[in-house]
């Protein structure tokens, strides 16, 4: 039947697929928790998983309880931040956005027509000293 699947942890950008393509259904699996631990029950359920089990998967697969710690530290931090757009997880489904570099806006904003040969050259030896 030509049927794929891909299994994820987390990045729910990966639901949006579902409105995007016809043919592609999403399910997860039911779980349950108890205190920081999760047991995954044998039950495939339609959509998307109420949140992200990443920290209690990390543990199941044997990470060290340093590194889960210091990821539940972080993202405490993270939940709690005011500008939660800053610290948003990158989409896959957009490119990144390079920052710009300042030697480029530089040269954008140069009127190069309106430019003696002097000024030019004050301008390139200020760009050198720049870098």
């Amino acid at each position: 039947i030509n049927a794929y699947t891909l299994f994820a942890t987390h990045y729910f950008e990966l639901t949006q697929l579902e409105q995007q393509f016809k043919t592609i259904k999403n399910v997860h699996l039911d779980a349950i928790e108890y205190e920081d631990n999760i047991v995954f029950l044998h039950l495939v359920k339609p959509g998307a998983a109420s949140k992200s089990y990443g920290l209690q998967v990390a543990a199941l697969a044997g990470l060290p309880q340093k590194t889960i710690a210091t990821a539940k530290q972080k993202l405490t931090s993270l939940e709690l931040s005011p500008n939660q757009e800053k610290n948003k997880q990158p989409s896959l489904f957009e490119p990144p956005k390079p920052d710009k570099n300042p030697i480029i806006e530089k040269l954008e904003n140069l009127d190069i027509d309106n430019l003696s040969a002097k000024q030019a050259l004050d301008f390139l030896y200020n760009l050198k000293q720049d870098v």
